[in-house]
């Protein structure tokens, strides 16, 4: 039997891996075995001497992994552009996101918004409030999650708006993206994909990542919210 393919993935790429690996494992006979987390958790997993085959991160965390020697540099691709966005709970108004005004008046009425400690949807929202001049009083009523889904909050009643990476908006039911923070207050998350240098399931690992860097994978990371960088 072909030894599975472990993958630690950010939790951005959560919904795209999944709709994508029933499709790998039928065209390759590989099974995917997944795990996700925020990238700065995979990280401290990772120097904690974790075990994976493929990883999924930030670009930024993924080239430190490569020049450390941690990931193969050469089985590196870039997979997709994500952007923050903003959601509601289902039925709920859509409220005007459209400008840095309008983002700044939506924000400071809402009862409560949620949003993650760590990833980086959490770290460019935290600059965020704070170069608008609202962090204390945003803060002052936010729900702050250490990780997971902040859409969570919204069914649950704990929040009025949601902050996260759209395509982690998007795996939550029961709400409704409204869009994307204006894209000139925010510049996309670039998430790729490479080996572990420690990987002895190279064969399979190379093959996994040839297919989500192929144009057969763009459907699936659209779907999800994703920008894709193949054609």
């Amino acid at each position: 039997m072909t030894k599975p393919v472990r993958i630690l993935s950010t939790l951005a790429l959560k919904g795209a891996v999944g709709n994508l690996a029933a499709r790998f494992e039928a065209e390759s006979g590989v099974r995917i075995d997944p795990d996700f987390a925020p990238t700065l958790a995979l990280l401290e997993r990772l120097r904690g001497g974790e075990g994976a085959d493929v990883v999924i991160l930030t670009k930024e965390a993924l080239d430190d992994l490569a020049v450390c020697g941690t990931v193969v540099a050469a089985s590196c691709a870039d997979l997709a552009r994500s952007y923050v966005g903003i959601a509601v709970k289902a039925g709920a108004g859509h409220p005007d996101i459209a400008t840095e005004a309008a983002l700044r008046a939506t924000l400071l009425g809402a009862r409560s918004v949620a949003y993650s400690r760590l990833g980086a949807s959490g770290i460019l929202f935290t600059q965020l409030i704070d170069r608008l001049g609202i962090a204390a009083e945003i803060n002052a009523r936010a729900k702050i999650i250490p990780q997971g889904f902040t859409a969570e909050l919204l069914v649950s009643g704990q929040a009025d708006l949601a902050v996260q990476q759209i395509s982690e908006l998007k795996l939550v039911g029961g709400v409704e993206v409204v869009g994307p923070i204006p894209r000139e207050l925010q510049s996309p998350a670039v998430f790729s994909a490479g080996r572990l240098a420690a990987s002895n399931n190279v064969a399979s690992s190379d093959r996994l990542l040839t297919f989500l860097a192929s144009p057969e994978a763009v459907p699936a990371l659209r779907e999800s919210g994703l920008e894709p960088f193949s054609p």
